[in-house]
């Protein structure tokens, strides 16, 4: 990665305008499905069914009741984002108040953010897109709806409904990528200009997608950043399946000296640099919970 030179601001003399673009930024997994306490390393979370009451007659003996574990095994993952500028970057930032330094460092917890959805939902590394042996996804569900151009979006959506409820699960949560969300964004009723899902966003924050809590963001396809195309359009199902937790949130750091990311010395090239990692715990209590909407492959 090429560092960050003073030919790439606009030094302005009084007035700051913002000129750092938004960008696409939180995890889809993050808004379906509630993080829980974690300690560093491998453990498991553990859930129990006990079954129903029963019912006791006058003078009737009672009988056994049952209590059955479920085990989730999880595991950590670390992600990493670094960015080098040059001295001279610093200074400029420091003598026209450019806040240059803030604004560019408040893009990397998206991207940490959009990690736990790259991992949780395909299992690969967000830098390369290549797959990370032995992280748990869902993608790995093989329970699967095959879409084709000319389907309606909820017949989709309803056969993903279907193989949850077999399951014994309840289908309440969808996440979807943009291209299969906008279907249903811009459907409309026949000879009306109603749209027929006024609710639904397009953005990761929680809105309604009949019935379902939904959640749009361009990782679920992984779109440009898996090395082979998923092919997926959305995970359905009850995604508190997906337990996620921080087991540690390493703050910025500044780095002054050495090779921190294998670019050269930093004192050398005269450049600092900024580290910000996280360490997630996750793993899937059972794949049969979410049932995955893909396209079809011709052929």
């Amino acid at each position: 990665m090429t560092a960050l030179t003073t030919g790439s601001l606009n030094l302005p003399d009084d007035i700051l305008d913002p000129w750092l673009t938004k960008v696409q930024a939180g995890s889809c997994l993050a808004a379906l499905s509630n993080s829980i306490p974690m300690k560093f390393g491998k453990g498991h979370a553990m859930t129990w069914d006990i079954g129903e009451a029963e019912y006791v007659g006058e003078g009737a003996n009672k009988g056994p009741s049952t209590a059955t574990p479920t085990t989730m095994n999880v595991k950590p993952y670390k992600f990493h984002k670094t960015v080098r500028w040059t001295n001279e970057v610093k200074f400029a930032d420091e003598d026209y108040q450019l806040d240059v330094i803030s604004q560019i460092l408040a893009l990397i917890q998206p991207a940490l953010s959009r990690a736990l959805d790259f991992g949780g939902f395909h299992g690969i590394n967000p830098t390369g897109g290549d797959p990370v042996v032995g992280m748990a996804n869902l993608a790995a569900a093989t329970q699967q709806v095959e879409r084709v151009s000319t389907d309606k979006p909820y017949i989709n959506l309803d056969k993903a409904d279907e193989l949850v409820l077999a399951a014994g699960y309840v289908p309440s949560d969808v996440a979807l990528a943009p291209a299969f969300a906008s279907k249903f964004a811009t459907a409309r009723g026949t000879q009306s200009e109603q749209k027929l899902y006024p609710d639904l966003k397009l953005t990761t924050a929680v809105s309604d997608l009949e019935g379902h809590r939904a959640s749009v963001s361009r990782t679920v396809s992984a779109q440009g950043v898996a090395a082979t195309d998923t092919k997926l359009l959305g995970v359905v199902g009850d995604l508190s399946t997906f337990g996620w937790g921080v087991q540690r949130e390493i703050g910025l750091e500044m780095i002054e000296y050495g090779d921190p990311d294998g670019q050269g010395d930093l004192k050398r090239n005269n450049q600092v640099a900024f580290r910000s990692e996280i360490i997630y715990g996750w793993g899937v209590a059972d794949l049969s919970a979410v049932a995955l909407i893909v396209d079809k492959v011709a052929g």
